[in-house]
């Protein structure tokens, strides 16, 4: 493990910002974290309690809200989308936070619930029915079917049709359990229920849930001489109200407590977890003193009740017939250790196959097969999450001191340590969020060997699993970039292609533009690869731009064959291969083709940018001899090609209904027919790659016609990237970066923002809205949101009325075309 960034609030002689006891911090899948601390006003006398949401890729941007909360927040959750927020506090308030207008760093908060007066000390969403299983051992193989598999899980509670219905469960600190369920008009059902007849405080507390629909809530009262309860609970609704059922389950008595040598050595448990959300058969407990603790690993299993010999002899008990009762067993547990003063678990669903404690030696390192310790010496242990071994050790500043130097024999130092109150790993389990007692937000890598040395391929198969895994469920990847050296840039993007390649058509369809959006992300890092991250954000512009424009084609009649407009636009467009434009069009149903004249109107920026894109890449195909130049890629892309051809079909249509919705072109003779010379040229170019297996190079009189394009027709200037800000190009040697809250760093170190410099927006040109390809001017009066991963900037404000462009717009409402989530940008943004 080493330190990736710290980011920290602005020193003053007085600050303000002082960490909430107890601090606590959550990690959503989009890669946002959220983390307490308490805002001290000048006379001292009144905390405000506040919620700070960061994207892990611009830390400094911190949204900072005032919760609300009059008591200090004790808990935070995100939802399974990472798009909402519940918090809660010690006087039984909990608030759901959602994005306004999906900003990332824009929240409010519009529903909530209430237990009056008791703090919450456990909070979760409820369950719902989605769980996809790794299987680490084959992650050799070629389906992404037998990696990632679906598990057969009931959601908590269902609605008509199955439908998973949304709330939340929250355990209260004198023995309540309250469920709050979110109804599709907005309304909230509220129930509460105490766990059990004789109520009792409840220090600890976790949620999780089984693959029946139930809930298990285990509790602690903080005695480790005291049980650790579990309680199975049902929800349900009946008659328009919601309804909680309990029971209880077997308890369990701490290992430590009950071995005469240790009895009275750890009087207070500190922390109790369920292994996994959706895993409750095994749990998590520390139990500490002053100054050490102890951490114990537990499984739920079943097992046979003996039966006596004389019951045997009158009905003997064979197979399935014995009677069986629940047990908790402990499956292992730590020596003495420091004081532990926080717990991160790992969020990857791996299924362990065969014994749980028995994993293949290939896999035994895997990352998801960790957790994290915090120790108050300032010290970070990765250990196994069942057999609690050790696999890697972060220390701190504070705590530099050889490894095997005994615990109980490091001399102390004087005064508090900085430790971290709050951790938590990210969804791949590659970096570590924590939060200390100053406040300061630390940025972990956990290496994919865990600490272990494994040969480069092994590194790079778990990294390529993992960005596999985050392909297949839609989780951002930014923690896996982490790890990516240049010179892993390569391999790593041809091994995703091989293996998106082996998936069957339908998969493909569907992850069609994430993979892309993923190669783009990882040609960022390679200063060799820059010039086809600008392929790659052309080529998931190019794919939305021909399903917007298909989509937009109607029928002629309603009683059609199956296949849509847009379909037999592919299917003609692929079987005549003549190179005039017009004979291609003749063959086509030109009614299906016909739109408002408004609507042909609006639309003009992108058939423009289609345009423009297509007299570029011809213009420039004498000079691709090498792949440093964008565009390279298209050469060589017959389904790209075969995209630009039929698109200019249509252009070309729509241009005999409203000659001013064409593109326009600079040409030197008047009488020069500039779609059809570009048509043909495109065509021949197409015909040498429409065949992935035989593709073939351009004769010499394409490439002379290329030649002669520039002295035709103005070639345009291709607006190709977008300034991106990001701290991930900054992490690639790894030397720590230090941050400041609310002040963004300057490019000074930046180690490939020079080689985006031919490719990116002199300062001082007119800006541009990357979706709806409008000038903004150089210095933007508009409001406009940036993409958080490939910096893409588009108004805030949709300026357009028309249907159709409306129909565009609303594709980005959540998400950039790369997938990453929008942020708001000050008017002066550079």
């Amino acid at each position: 493990m080493d330190l990736a960034y710290v980011c920290e609030w602005e020193k003053k002689p007085k600050s303000n910002h002082c960490p909430s006891i107890p601090l606590v911090c959550a990690w959503s899948c989009r890669n946002l974290i959220a983390f307490t601390t308490d805002l001290r006003n000048e006379e001292e006398k009144d905390l405000t309690h506040m919620v700070h949401i960061i994207d892990t890729e611009h830390p400094w941007d911190v949204y900072s809200v005032n919760s609300g909360h009059t008591e200090v927040i004790t808990c935070l959750e995100w939802d399974q989308s990472g798009s909402r927020l519940l918090s809660a506090d010690a006087d039984g308030h909990i608030k759901c936070w959602s994005m306004t207008d999906h900003l990332a760093n824009s929240w409010e908060s519009t529903v909530g619930s209430v237990v009056e007066g008791d703090p919450v000390v456990a909070l979760s969403w409820l369950h719902n029915g989605v769980k996809l299983a790794l299987h680490v051992e084959k992650s050799g193989a070629s389906n992404f079917g037998e990696k990632f598999s679906r598990v057969k899980f009931s959601p908590s509670l269902t609605l008509f049709g199955g439908k998973p219905m949304e709330g939340w469960i929250a355990v209260t600190i004198s023995g309540l359990v309250t469920v709050s369920l979110l109804k599709p008009n907005g309304q909230v059902l509220t129930a509460t229920e105490s766990l059990c007849r004789l109520r009792c405080r409840v220090a600890l507390a976790d949620v999780a849930f089984t693959g029946g629909g139930n809930i298990v809530v285990a509790t602690s009262d903080g005695s480790s001489t005291s049980p650790v309860q579990f309680y199975k609970v049902c929800v349900s609704v009946v008659n328009e109200k919601c309804k909680i059922d309990t029971e209880i389950l077997p308890s369990l008595f701490m290992r430590c407590t009950t071995d005469p040598a240790r009895k009275d050595k750890y009087p207070a448990i500190t922390h109790l977890k369920f292994l996994a959300r959706d895993m409750s058969e095994q749990v998590l407990l520390c139990a500490s003193n002053q100054n050490n603790s102890i951490v114990e690993c537990w499984s739920l299993r079943k097992e046979g009740l003996p039966v006596n010999n004389i019951f045997q002899q009158i009905s003997p008990v064979v197979g399935d017939k014995q009677p069986m009762i629940l047990k908790w067993r402990i499956l292992s547990a730590t020596n003495d250790l420091d004081r532990v003063s926080a717990v991160a678990l790992p969020k990857l669903p791996i299924s362990l196959t065969n014994t749980d404690l028995k994993v293949a030696n290939d896999t035994k390192f895997f990352p998801g097969l960790g957790l994290a310790l915090a120790f108050h010496d300032g010290s970070v242990h990765i250990v196994h999450r069942l057999s609690l071994q050790m696999m890697a050790v972060f220390y701190g500043s504070s705590s530099q001191r050889p490894v095997d130097e005994p615990s109980l024999k490091r001399p102390r130092t004087a005064g508090p340590l900085v430790h971290f109150k709050a951790m938590q790993l990210s969804w791949t389990s590659l970096a570590l969020a924590g939060v200390d007692s100053h406040g300061k937000l630390s940025m972990l890598r956990i290496s994919p060997s865990m600490g272990h040395v494994l040969d480069m391929n092994m590194s790079l198969r778990h990294l390529l699993f993992l960005l596999e895994y985050c392909m297949v469920t839609g989780y951002d990847w930014w923690d896996i970039l982490l790890h990516v050296q240049p010179s892993m840039v390569q391999n790593l993007v041809e091994k995703l292609h091989e293996e998106y390649m082996r998936q069957n058509a339908a998969l493909q369809q569907v992850l069609s533009t994430r993979i892309v959006a993923m190669k783009a992300s990882l040609c960022k890092l390679s200063s060799s690869t820059i010039a086809r991250v600008c392929d790659y954000h052309a080529k998931l512009f190019l794919i939305a731009i021909s399903c917007t424009l298909k989509s937009l084609l109607r029928p002629h009649f309603l009683n059609t064959p199956d296949k849509s407009p847009g379909d037999r636009l592919t299917e003609i467009c692929s079987k005549i291969t003549d190179v005039d434009i017009d004979k291609v069009m003749i063959n086509l149903k030109t009614e299906e083709f016909v739109l408002e004249m408004t609507t042909l109107q609006s639309l003009q920026q992108l058939i423009q940018w289609v345009g423009d894109f297509v007299l570029y890449l011809l213009a420039s195909l004498p000079n691709q001899g090498s792949p440093v130049r964008p565009g390279h890629s298209f050469l060589r892309d017959g389904a790209s090609l075969g995209m630009f051809r039929e698109l200019m079909v249509v252009i070309r249509i729509w241009g005999l209904l409203k000659p001013s919705c064409l593109p326009v072109y600079t040409a030197t003779s008047d009488t020069q027919d500039s779609m059809s010379l570009l048509f043909r040229l495109l065509t021949k170019l197409w015909l040498c790659c429409r065949e992935e297996n035989h593709i073939t190079e351009p004769d010499d009189a394409l490439i002379d016609e290329c030649c002669l394009l520039p002295s035709q027709l103005l070639i345009p200037n291709i607006d190709w990237l977008p300034i991106n800000d990001g701290i991930i190009s900054k992490l690639q040697n790894k030397q720590l970066v230090r941050l400041q809250f609310g002040k963004a760093p300057g490019l000074v170190g930046h180690t490939v923002s020079s080689q985006f410099d031919a490719f990116v927006r002199a300062p001082g040109q007119p800006k541009i809205d990357h979706l709806r390809r409008l000038h903004l001017g150089a210095y933007p009066t508009e409001e406009c949101k940036s993409c958080t991963r490939c910096g893409c900037v588009t108004m805030l404000k949709s300026p357009n009325k028309v249907t159709a462009v409306k129909q565009w717009e609303q594709r980005w409402i959540k998400n950039c075309l790369c997938g990453g989530l929008w942020r708001k940008m000050p008017l002066s943004y550079s």
